[in-house]
This record gives structure tokens, C-alpha cells and sequence, in this order.
């Protein structure tokens, strides 16, 4: 037995505010710091135009709730945000064109002629052109994101890491730490799982069983058969498909090198990593552009060649 047999699991604490701007003074930032400075100085700015003019008590009724309006919305968060920045965004949205098409350029309008029964002198509003951050994929499987970069994917198996012993747990979580210090560009682990239908695989087994040479396999076909029946409807089966992304804002180059250390430091966490050409590029892209599609295992999956036995 190994004297690291007994080796204590690896514990690593994560800040839950590891995006938590910093505090500037009286434990705000400086984001809510302006918000309450901006509307401290209107307010004074107020007082002074009609110091003359109206009475104090009457001012304070009126300043106290925009003073308090500005503190709410300086302080308040919503969704992980803050308010002022939520409110922002629900403008931005409300204002923004719902209805977007794939198209080069503007949008040409419809003649007058044409009768719509919505809208704006009773016309439907025009789409606007989909602007995907992706401009293309490169021959070498890279997505061009324009002036943001290029991008490579990784697709990576999984682990079944609480069946290994504490010191083995241990050399994984050291072996991927060591590939996290050593990022030095954006880098994305996009983790989706799936479900995974098993009907089509059950009716080829009992479809083949027939043409086997001997009655015990055709037995063995049909049997298996029915465990995969039994287990679909007992349990609900995922896939799941690990992809890393790896950007670069440099040259191309420097992306492809990127995904190659990616794919040597996470083969030191015993994962099963490889580099994705354009096809299944492309195929990860409109999975995720359309990801309620039904995955079953008739369905080409990047990283297929991997060992599933664990991704179940």
C-alpha cells in the first residue's frame, strides 16, 4: 500500500465575490461613489437656483425622495447587477429591435403598398441584421471573431473522479490547477449536458440479432436489448460534452499554441482532449445556437472517439 494512501483530499476555498468591485470609501465603489456624488451635487445645485424662492421644509419634501431614489439605485442589485446598470440594460432591451435576420446589410423596407396590421401607422416593424460575434471559420478550425481574436475548441472528456483515492484526487486537482496558472488569454469551459436516446440503438440490436451465427448471441442481442429499453425508461441518461475554448488576441498562431498546451496540460489530468477541425467547429457552433435539439447516439458528437463509460 502506498504511504499517500492515507492522504487527506485537497480542499480549495472559492470566493463567492471573486467579481466584486473594490470598496473606495465608506464601503462603496466607485461607481455607486459618482451616482451618490452626481446627485448630491444636482440637489445642491437646486438649493442654490431657489434658496430665495421656496422654503426649506418645502425642498427637503421634494430632495429627500430623489435623494433616496439615487441611494437605491446606487446600492440596489438585481440579477448579480447593479440596479442602475439592470435599469440600463432593460432600456436597452425594451428599445432594442426583437425580430433579427441573417443579412449583410440593412434591411431594405417593404413598399408602401404593402398592408401590415401592426406597428407604427398600422406596419410591423423592420428586422434588424443578426450580428454574430463569429465572423467565420478559418480552414484550420479557427473562429475568427474579428477584431476580438481568433478562437480554438478543445473537446475534453470527463473524469470519474470520486472513484479515485484521496491522493489521486489530489494529483488531478494539482494537475489542472497548474493548467489554470498557466492561462495567460481568455479561456472558456463550456460544460452541456444532454439527454441521450437509446430507442434507435435497442431496434438495430433486435433488427441484427437474427444475423448472428449462433442462437446463444442472437439471445445476447435480444436481451441487451431490453436492458436498453428498461434503463431509458427507468432513467433519464446525459451526455455530457465538455468543450474548451481558447481565444487569443494575438495572431492565429498563438491561438493554435494555446489549444495545444490545453490539450498536454489537461492530458496530465488523465483527460482525453483534442483539437477541433472546421467541421466539428462548425457543428459545436449550431449545437449551441439551437442547444433543445434532441441528441441521440445516431448524432456525430465531436470527441465521440472518447470512452463514454464515464460521460453517462
Amino acid at each position: 500500500m502506498s504511504r499517500h494512501s492515507d492522504e487527506p483530499p485537497m480542499r480549495a476555498r472559492i470566493p463567492a465575490d471573486v467579481e466584486r468591485e473594490d470598496r473606495v470609501a465608506f464601503g462603496l465603489t466607485w461607481h455607486q461613489l459618482v451616482i451618490l456624488t452626481l446627485t448630491g451635487l444636482l440637489l445642491y445645485a437646486a438649493w442654490t437656483a431657489v434658496a430665495t424662492l421656496v422654503p426649506p421644509w418645502l425642498f427637503l419634501v421634494g430632495a429627500v425622495p430623489i435623494a433616496g431614489a439615487a441611494f437605491f439605485l446606487a446600492v440596489g442589485r438585481r440579477d448579480g447587477i447593479s440596479l442602475d446598470r439592470w435599469l440600463l440594460n432593460a432600456v436597452r432591451h425594451r428599445r432594442a429591435p426583437h425580430r433579427l435576420v441573417p443579412a449583410d446589410g440593412p434591411i431594405t423596407p417593404a413598399p408602401a403598398w404593402v398592408a401590415t396590421t401592426a406597428g407604427p401607422g398600422d406596419r410591423l416593424p423592420l428586422p434588424a441584421p443578426l450580428q454574430l460575434p463569429a465572423r467565420g471559420i478559418t480552414d484550420d478550425g479557427l473562429i475568427d471573431l474579428g477584431p476580438d481574436g481568433t478562437t480554438r475548441l478543445v473537446t475534453a472528456s470527463t473524469v470519474a473522479f470520486g472513484l479515485r483515492t484521496a491522493a489521486e484526487q489530489n494529483g488531478l486537482v494539482a494537475a489542472f490547477a497548474r493548467w489554470l496558472h498557466s492561462l495567460d488569454g481568455p479561456t472558456q469551459v463550456h460544460v452541456q449536458a444532454q439527454r441521450v436516446d437509446l430507442t434507435h440503438l435497442a431496434d438495430r440490436l433486435r433488427a441484427d440479432a437474427p444475423g448472428l451465427p449462433h442462437p446463444a448471441l442472437e439471445e445476447a442481442a435480444r436481451a441487451h436489448a431490453a436492458f436498453l429499453d428498461d434503463l431509458a425508461a427507468r432513467w433519464e441518461l446525459l451526455h455530457r460534452q465538455v468543450t474548451v475554448a481558447v481565444r487569443s488576441t494575438r495572431s492565429p498562431g498563438h491561438t493554435v499554441h494555446q489549444a495545444a498546451e490545453a490539450v498536454r496540460a489537461l492530458s496530465g489530468c488523465e483527460v482525453a482532449a483534442r483539437e477541433l477541425g472546421p467541421e466539428d467547429t462548425a457543428a459545436v457552433l449550431a449545437g449551441a445556437l439551437n442547444p433543445s435539439a434532441a441528441l441521440g447516439p445516431a448524432v456525430h458528437r465531436p470527441g465521440a472517439d472518447f470512452d463514454e463509460s464515464e460521460q453517462l
